[in-house]
């Protein structure tokens, strides 16, 4: 019996390097080179441009007292200034912490106490969100933060401005140590506050450089980066994998938007694109699409949540993306775990999230049971995990639920339903939160999801599960239909009763325009489920279901 394990043998050896230390290899070998293009802010840095003012803004950190260990918030939407603070601080050793931008006063007020920052720096505002008045809100309660720094403010453009040391520098950066914590994400839990994924330079710089190897960059490649920087889409498949290979840093905007993102894209000529399922689902579907040349793209990642087939096909066809890879992961393996390899067939691109990485291994173990915990034969759904350098030091001052996360084997639960094929591709079926057990039957959304797909008027489609008196749960299908498509429920339905069992057959349809999502993409399936107890009335149900 073939059991569900693998691991990324591999002739390529891991960098032994800082993220500051690659960063100026780079730089020497690339000093000409454009390394960073914000387009709504018209800046541009050549590699050497862009070394030597990360050089300064460490240098005025430095002298302004921060030391290696230290903690340093960075609150902006994407800018120029949020890859230069990541860079510098990373040249000190001072642990960058990432803050969504969409978090509000007590969620920034948690997360600056729990990390103990000592600085943040920050944007002034982002949208409607006033970030300067919500710092001010919580400045008494945060007594450790000391100071904060608002981009384009004369305070930042003080620090920015600082001569570069390069004595001190080299001085500093011999004191580090690949193995040491540089930056602490904090990850959006269902429940609960946010906990703090700490990652170190060997955990992030390796799994930005490898996924460089396996995309092909290098210094003609150009990447365009709408997802965001605070989470390690944007600052570690997008950034550290572009200066670990010499290629060109592309942000469309602040934040996504498709019609910016497809004329980076065009104006650049920016050779890879990343997003998330729903972000190229907006690019395809937008009516000015056929105007932009996007003759330039052969490759991009999709990531931060299931890929449904019938985009993948949309983009390789409409778009030109005939290498795109699908990466799968987490904030605490750094993140990608597995991935398509752009050699891979159109099939495991459309229906795998690929095999283990470079230097990883991966195994699949039952849930529930007498299996539970084992290792499961190939082809059997169960919990993924991972081990090996990606996965986190730990949760950030959070011993508990550290020891929760990562077992004593090392192997980081990442509670994620997967299957592994003989051939060592993993399919993702869900969640173990999100399995819906109808009357003793295990149905994974996905599944749904993915024929749901196939139908000719439906855009996007999330499945859950809804509490039911008589079979613990039924299924519930939120739809967004095809721009000018008509569809009802009896169509869905009808669609669905000849071609799949009648168990996975949803109960409930609601057409939406949209999901509830985190600002990286992911659905909350938690957020559709208390919408839907409450529109349907099923609170009796829930009470039920719940005891």
């Amino acid at each position: 019996m073939s059991l569900s394990y693998a691991c990324g043998t591999s002739d390529l050896p891991l960098l032994p390097d800082t993220i500051g230390q690659n960063l100026e290899d780079t730089a020497a070998r690339l000093p000409d080179h454009e390394v960073l293009v914000s387009c709504h802010q018209g800046i541009r840095f050549t590699y050497a441009q862009f070394n030597q003012a990360v050089d300064g803004l460490a240098t005025g950190l430095h002298a302004a007292g921060l030391r290696k260990g230290d903690r340093v918030g960075v609150w902006s939407p994407n800018r120029a200034e949020w890859a230069l603070v990541q860079y510098a601080t990373a040249k000190l050793g001072v642990i960058l912490v990432n803050i969504n931008p969409a978090y509000r006063t007590s969620e920034l007020q948690y997360v600056l106490g729990q990390s103990g920052c000592r600085w943040l720096f920050a944007a002034s505002q982002f949208k409607a969100a006033d970030f300067e008045a919500m710092v001010a809100d919580v400045r008494t309660d945060v007594p450790g933060l000391e100071r904060a720094a608002f981009f384009g403010t004369p305070d930042w453009d003080e620090l920015a401005a600082t001569a570069p040391d390069p004595d001190l520098l080299r001085k500093t950066q011999a004191g580090l140590d690949f193995d040491e914590a540089i930056n602490i994400q904090y990850t959006s839990g269902t429940t609960g506050f946010p906990k703090g994924a700490t990652l170190t330079h060997h955990n992030i710089l390796n799994n930005g450089y490898l996924l460089s190897v396996i995309l092909g960059y290098g210094e003609r490649d150009r990447i365009c980066i709408p997802v965001p920087l605070y989470h390690c889409f944007g600052m570690v498949i997008g950034n550290l994998s572009a200066t670990s290979s010499g290629a060109c840093i592309v942000y469309p905007g602040e934040a996504f938007e498709p019609e910016a993102t497809l004329r980076a894209c065009d104006t650049e000529r920016c050779t890879s694109l990343y997003g998330v399922p729903t972000m190229f689902i907006a690019q395809l579907g937008h009516p000015r699409f056929s105007e932009f040349d996007l003759s330039s793209l052969r490759t991009g990642i999709m990531a931060g949540s299931p890929c449904p087939i019938e985009v993948m096909k949309r983009v390789a066809a409409e778009m030109g993306i005939d290498e795109l890879s699908i990466a799968f992961g987490m904030t605490e393996t750094s993140p990608v775990t597995t991935i398509v390899r752009p050699d891979d067939t159109l099939e495991h691109r459309c229906s795998t999230v690929g095999q283990v990485m470079p230097h990883t291994e991966t195994k699949i173990v039952g849930v529930g049971g007498e299996r539970s915990g084992l290792v499961t034969p190939r082809g059997e759904a169960g919990e993924f995990l991972a081990r090996g350098y990606p996965v986190m030091l730990g949760y950030w001052n959070d011993p508990d639920r550290t020891a929760e996360a990562i077992d004593a084997g090392g192997w980081m639960h990442t509670g994620d339903l997967a299957t592994m094929d003989e051939d060592g591709y993993v399919r993702v079926v869900g969640r173990i939160k999100d399995m819906i057990i109808r009357g003793g039957e295990n149905i994974y959304p996905r599944e749904i999801e993915e024929f749901l797909y196939t139908h000719p008027s439906v855009a996007d489609v999330q499945v859950i599960g809804v509490p039911d008196e008589r079979y613990g749960e039924q299924l519930m299908a939120w739809i967004v239909p095809r721009e000018g498509a008509s569809l009802t429920d009896e169509d869905v339905r009808e669609f669905c009763r000849a071609q799949i069992a009648h168990f996975k057959v949803p109960q409930y349809i609601k057409f939406v325009d949209g999901f509830p999502m985190t600002v990286t993409g992911k659905v909350q399936k938690f957020k559709m489920r208390e919408v839907a107890i409450s529109e349907l009335g099923l609170e009796k149900a829930a009470a039920i279901a719940t005891a």
